[in-house]
């Protein structure tokens, strides 16, 4: 492992930059265990609401909106001032869903200088059978010189309820697909598309849109699940046959991961199709938006 590497995931990037908080997080611990257990302490993921006794008054569903680690902060603690540490009754959580609960984690482990990526992909352990769109962290274990891979939504409430064979907190291989490996495994015939997605959204097209977002992430751009740009513009059906080469290649690069780290840096930043512009297009409610991300952070 490279310290080049190390050092690029133990930084904030544009959506984990928590420097305004500083005071804030003097307590936040930084084992994953004990974020895990903060972050679930201020976020109400909003399809498991009702399993919290919580209806969610629909203005607050607005709050899924929200990129920023930062900006999750300021709502969360605007919602209650006491210490981060101290787990707040689910109405007074932020409303968010996978992706926040990633990247607020990882924002966390950042803060405190550990290395720590966001991955956009599928779970398996949500619905037999099916690959659940989701999102989950990774964090550098400088002891046994492993990325660990760990979800941060999954408190003792959902564990339950899923029934889940396997540690959250270090899990194993195939529990969850990134978009890369769904993309791999589908492209050969070795996985049914359509068992990709969420509620009645699946197949190929979809897949291709966690890769994208997989890849973001791997470049420390954690974007919301329906944000869209470059190749996301496009109509998946007229995509060239060179995009789906491209489409591909970044899915090996991102299976291949930390040996290919430098091309995976060059490939995004040099690529248009690729690399997440100022100005993005989104779907907030199936409603489409042009976002500024700068007045988003």
């Amino acid at each position: 492992m490279t310290k080049e590497l190390l050092t690029y995931y133990a930084q904030p990037g544009m959506m984990t930059d928590l420097e305004r908080h500083t005071n804030s997080l003097k307590d936040v611990p930084k084992d994953i265990a004990s974020v895990c257990k903060v972050t679930q302490g201020l976020l109400l993921h909003v399809f498991w609401a009702k399993s919290y006794d919580v209806e969610i008054p629909e203005k607050r569903k607005q709050e899924l909106e929200i990129r920023s680690a930062g900006g999750m902060l300021e709502c969360i603690i605007g919602l209650d001032a006491g210490p981060l540490t101290d787990a707040r009754p689910p109405i007074k959580r932020l409303v968010g869903n996978c992706r926040d609960f990633t990247t607020l984690s990882v924002a966390f482990l950042r803060q405190h200088g550990i290395p720590a990526r966001a991955r956009c992909g599928f779970g398996t352990y949500f619905i037999p059978g099916h690959h659940e769109d989701h999102w989950v962290c990774e964090a550098w274990d400088a002891e046994q010189k492993r990325w660990v891979m760990f979800d941060a939504q999954l408190d003792a409430l959902q564990q339950e309820a899923l029934q889940l064979d396997f540690d959250p907190l270090d899990m194993p291989p195939g529990k969850f697909l990134t978009g890369g490996d769904a993309w791999r495994r589908c492209r050969a015939g070795e996985a049914d598309p359509d068992t990709f997605g969420i509620h009645d959204m699946k197949g190929l097209w979809f897949i291709c849109g966690d890769l994208l977002r997989d890849f973001a992430a791997l470049n420390k751009v954690e974007l919301l699940p329906w944000d869209c740009w470059g190749l996301l513009d496009k109509p998946f059906d007229d995509l060239a046959e060179e995009e789906m080469v491209l489409l591909d290649h970044i899915a090996e690069l991102a299976a291949t991961g930390d040996e290919v780290f430098e091309e995976i840096r060059e490939t995004y930043e040099n690529d248009d199709r690729l690399r997440v512009p100022p100005v993005i297009t989104s779907w907030p409610g199936g409603v489409q938006t042009v976002v500024t991300l700068a007045d988003m952070i």
